[in-house]
């Protein structure tokens, strides 16, 4: 994981909706779902609580944030 995707992820948790984080990031939705995705798959456990179109940290995500 590089400082990149700390940024997204800070970003993501800060707004809980992936495609205003993107905007605001100025990088495509789907570049950063895959980001976050691979950023879990990297850890091992789902960061966030993902709901209709909203996104929020979990407990896992809380601590890592």
């Amino acid at each position: 994981m590089d400082t990149r995707v700390s940024r997204y992820f800070l970003k993501v948790a800060e707004t809980n909706n992936i495609t205003r984080a993107a905007e605001q990031l100025h990088v495509t939705q789907p570049t950063l779902s895959r980001q976050i995705m691979d950023l879990e798959e990297e850890l091992g456990v789902p960061l966030f609580d993902r709901q209709r179109r909203q996104m929020h940290l979990n407990q896992a995500g809380v601590l890592f944030r």
